[in-house]
């Protein structure tokens, strides 16, 4: 009922990731990300947002994606009714594909990125959604979301789409988490908000706001010049 994508960006070190399905809330269920960790997608016919939050705890802690997974998945019974993919600071990734889960299901993984699906209309919808994405000549969010309309394109969740999200964590940026819950075009309406986020054509907007705030690189960052703005 999902598909998904993780990335990082070897030259700037930005992760981020993104989602679809054919119901409800797929940034709540789907994506988990820290920039001090690296990024899951736990989703499924039956998935845990346990596994997602546990595959962060685990990468901070200093395991790779590949042993991070392995720990997950093992303790759990039930995993063939899961997926998982996970990607950790240093680009390296894993995914966990369960039988039971709907078809078609299935993963890619490579370095620095990895994606996930089921229900979907066949494997090339994976593989449309990892060309669009290095296909594309932007941003990340921008790539993210240009992957999401590809893999929707070419059959996506045979349900058609109800929910997206994007999770996009830079070193210089404050996070960008964006969430469309329920709606009947929920990419472009994703499209849209995330264009929003970054329209620097007012001073004073949202997108001169976050150069404000704290960011990994400067975690206490409060501008006074543009604070003062608002």
């Amino acid at each position: 009922m999902t598909f998904s994508l993780l990335v990082r960006d070897p030259e700037t070190g930005t992760i981020g990731g993104a989602a679809a399905t054919g119901s409800y809330c797929v940034g709540g269920w789907v994506l988990r990300g820290r920039f001090d960790s690296g990024l899951s997608a736990s989703q499924g016919a039956a998935p845990s947002t346990f596994w997602g939050d546990e595959a962060l705890d685990r990468m901070l802690a200093g395991a790779g994606a590949p042993e991070t997974l392995e720990a997950v998945i093992s303790a759990d019974g039930n995993r063939e009714w899961r997926q998982l993919t996970v990607l950790d600071l240093q680009g390296n990734t894993a995914a966990h594909s369960g039988d039971r889960n709907g078809s078609w299901h299935g993963h890619i993984t490579r370095p620095g990125l990895v994606a996930a699906g089921n229900i979907l209309a066949g494997p090339h919808v994976l593989e449309r959604l990892e060309e669009a994405y290095r296909s594309t000549f932007s941003g990340m969010a921008e790539q993210l979301i240009a992957a999401l309309h590809a893999a929707h394109e070419a059959g996506g969740d045979r349900r058609g789409l109800k929910s997206a999200a994007l999770l996009v964590l830079a070193p210089d940026r404050p996070p960008m988490s964006l969430r469309i819950d329920m709606s009947p075009a929920p990419l472009d309406d994703l499209a849209r908000l995330a264009a929003a986020c970054q329209d620097r054509g007012v001073p004073g907007n949202y997108a001169h706001w976050t150069d404000a705030v704290p960011v990994p690189t400067d975690p206490f960052r409060a501008d006074p010049d543009i604070l003062s703005l608002e």
